[in-house]
C-alpha cells in the first residue's frame, strides 16, 4: 500500500489491543468471526506494510501532525501570540502558562504518542514472523523504529523522564515506570541508527512512496537529538551524512514560499514531509481519538482553518517574532524578504493577487511592529495565497524537516565546537538563498568577534528562517539549559516548574508503576 499523495488512506492495521484480554467462562469464550485472530495475521509482509502505514496514519491524524502537534509546540514557544478571546481554554491555559495536569491537549498529545509507539513495537516485535519479502520487511522495522523514535523524542522533549516500552503491551501488568532521560535518549538514537542502516535514500522510492521516512531523514533526526544531549560533536557527524548532490541530494530551493505551498511539495529542500488531501468538501477529521473518523478516511490538516487570516484566527505571529527582523527601519543594509514571504498584513494582496487584505477581514488582535500598530496574521501554511474562503481544512503538507534546518544546525555545531568560519559559512548559505539574499554576515546588527556573538546571530536566523515551523520550542528547551538566555522567552516562566508539561492526571491514575523507579510520578511544581 503506498502512501503518496493520492492514494494515501487512513489504513488501519490490525492491533494488538494494550489491555489484558478479559477471562471468560466456557461458554462466552468463543472467537467473534467478524475479527481478525491476531495469532494468523502480521504474518506476510504485506501485512506488516499495512502495520507500518498504520503507524503512519497516527503520525497524521488529528491529536498529531493534522491539528495538536503544531499546537502544542507554537503554545510552549514565543512565536504566537492569542489572535483573540476565541482560543479554547486548554490552548489559552498551555499559551499564557497556566497548564495543569487535566489540560485535555496534553492528555490527547500523550495518548497518541504511545498509540503511535504502540503501533511501531507491533511491526518491530513481529517482522520476524514475516519471511516471504525480507527486503520490504526490513524497511518496515526501519520505517517503524524511526517513527518509534520520532513519538519519543516528542515524549522526552515536552515531559522528561517517560515510561519506555519496546514490546507489544498484552497484559495489564506490563506499565512501566518513567525512565532517565539519558535512558530515553539512547534508546531513540539507537532507533535512528538502525532506521538509517535500514533504510533507503528518497532515490529507493518509487513515485507512490512519496512521504515515508529516507535515510536522510533517519539522520536528520539524530543529528537533532544529539544537539539536544549537548552532544555536538555527534551531531555534526550525522548531519553531514545528508547527501547535497546526485539523485538523492538536497538543497535549499531559490523560491522561500516554496517550502509551504501545496503545488511545491517535495521538492529539493524537503527531506520529511507529513502528507495531507484536500477533501474537497471543507470536511475535517474531526474525531477526537488518534485513528481519525475510520480506515476509509482521507486525512486534511486544520492549521490552515486555525491560524488564517480570513478564518478563525486562533493564533497570530507575536510582537516578539515580528520585530525580529532585520529592517532598514532599524538600521539594517536591508529589510529581510522573509518578514512578508512568512506573514501576511493588511495591505498586502492574496487570492492569486486577486484581493486585498484589510483590518476588517482579520478578527481579534493586533500587533505592533517597530512602534506601529497593525493587523498581521501568519503566511506561511495558509491556503490564502490562492484562494478567498474563510473555512477550508485542506491538504497542505506539513514539511517536519527542510534542508534549511540542516545548514543551520550544522552551523550551531560548528560554533558549539569552536569552529568559527564554517558557523558563518553555513548561516550565510541560508542567507544567500535567491529571493531572500540578504547581506552576509556579519553585519552592524551581527557581528561575529566572538562565540557568544556567533551565538546571537544563530539564535536570530534560527527564528526568521524556521518561525511557526514547531522547531522553536525545541531550541529555547536546549539554549535554556545552556543558560544563553538573560530573560526567559517565555514571560510565564517558573524554574522548577515550567520547563516541561505536567504528565497527565489519567496516566497518573492508570499506570500504578509511573513512579516506582526512583522518579516522581508527576513533573515538578504540578
Amino acid at each position: 500500500m503506498s502512501i503518496n499523495k493520492i492514494y494515501f488512506k487512513f489504513f488501519i492495521a490490525v492491533i494488538v489491543a494494550a489491555g489484558a484480554a478479559i477471562s471468560c467462562g466456557k461458554d462466552l469464550n468463543k472467537q467473534d468471526p467478524n475479527v481478525e485472530n491476531v495469532n494468523g495475521y502480521f504474518n506476510t509482509s504485506a501485512q506488516i506494510l499495512n502495520a507500518t502505514n498504520s503507524i503512519y496514519s497516527t503520525l497524521h491524524s488529528h491529536p498529531l501532525v493534522a491539528r495538536e502537534w503544531f499546537f502544542v509546540h507554537d503554545l510552549r514557544g514565543d512565536e504566537v501570540s492569542s489572535g483573540g478571546g476565541q482560543l479554547e481554554a486548554p490552548r489559552a491555559q498551555m499559551l499564557n502558562g497556566g497548564t495543569d495536569p487535566s489540560n485535555a491537549l496534553v492528555s490527547l498529545q500523550w495518548s497518541a504518542l504511545y498509540t503511535m509507539i504502540h503501533r511501531a513495537n507491533t511491526v518491530i516485535g513481529n517482522a520476524a514472523n514475516a519471511t516471504d519479502n525480507p527486503t520490504l520487511t526490513a524497511r518496515n522495522v526501519g520505517e517503524a523504529k524511526f517513527l518509534r523514535a520520532w513519538a519519543y523524542n516528542e515524549l522526552v522533549t515536552e515531559w522528561g523522564p517517560v515510561p519506555v516500552y519496546t514490546e507489544v503491551v498484552k497484559s495489564q501488568t506490563d506499565f512501566q515506570p518513567r525512565a532517565k532521560e539519558s535512558d530515553v535518549y539512547a534508546l531513540i538514537s539507537q532507533d535512528l541508527k538502525d532506521a538509517a542502516a535500514a533504510l533507503p535514500e528518497k532515490s529507493g522510492y518509487g513515485a507512490s512512496d512519496q512521504g515515508r521516512v529516507t535515510k536522510s531523514a533517519a539522520n536528520a533526526m539524530l543529528g537533532r537529538v544529539y544537539m539536544q544531549t549537548g552532544d555536538y560533536a555527534s551531531a555534526k557527524t550525522a548531519l553531514l551524512l545528508i547527501p547535497t548532490s546526485g539523485a538523492d541530494g538536497y538543497s535549499l530551493v531559490n523560491r522561500y514560499l516554496d517550502n509551504f505551498e501545496e503545488e511545491t511539495e517535495f521538492n529539493n529542500e524537503s527531506i520529511f514531509e507529513v502528507i495531507f488531501f484536500d477533501k474537497g468538501d471543507n470536511n475535517f477529521n474531526w474525531g477526537g481519538n488518534s485513528v481519525g473518523d475510520g480506515p476509509a478516511a482521507d486525512q486534511t490538516t486544520v492549521r490552515n482553518q486555525e491560524y488564517c487570516g480570513v478564518a478563525w484566527r486562533n493564533l497570530i505571529p507575536s510582537n516578539r517574532y515580528l520585530n525580529e527582523f532585520e529592517n532598514t527601519v532599524t538600521g539594517a543594509a536591508k529589510t529581510d524578504p522573509r518578514f512578508s514571504f512568512s506573514v501576511y498584513q493588511s495591505g498586502d494582496v492574496f487570492n492569486k493577487g486577486a484581493t486585498v487584505l484589510t483590518d476588517a477581514m482579520q478578527n481579534g488582535n493586533s500587533s505592533v511592529v517597530n512602534g506601529v500598530t497593525k493587523k498581521i496574521s501568519w503566511h506561511k501554511w495558509m491556503l490564502m495565497y490562492k484562494e478567498d474562503v474563510s473555512f477550508h481544512p485542506g491538504g497542505n503538507n506539513q514539511r517536519l524537516i527542510r534542508y534549511a534546518e540542516i545548514l543551520l544546525n550544522l552551523a550551531e555545531c560548528e560554533n558549539e565546537l569552536g569552529n568559527t568560519g564554517p558557523a558563518i559559512a553555513y548561516l550565510n548559505q541560508v542567507r544567500a538563498r535567491p529571493t531572500v539574499a540578504m547581506p552576509p554576515y556579519p553585519t552592524a546588527q551581527f557581528p561575529y568577534g566572538s562565540k557568544d556573538q556567533i551565538t546571537q546571530a544563530i539564535m536570530h536566523e534560527r527564528m526568521v528562517e524556521l518561525g511557526d515551523e514547531e522547531v522553536r520550542n525545541i531550541d529555547i528547551i536546549r539554549w535554556r539549559k545552556k543558560g544563553y538566555f538573560t530573560t526567559d522567552p517565555l514571560s510565564y516562566f517558573r524554574v522548577g516548574r515550567d520547563e516541561y508539561l505536567p504528565i497527565p492526571q489519567s496516566e497518573i491514575d492508570n499506570n500504578p508503576k509511573l513512579g516506582s523507579a526512583g522518579i516522581s510520578a508527576q513533573n515538578p511544581g504540578y
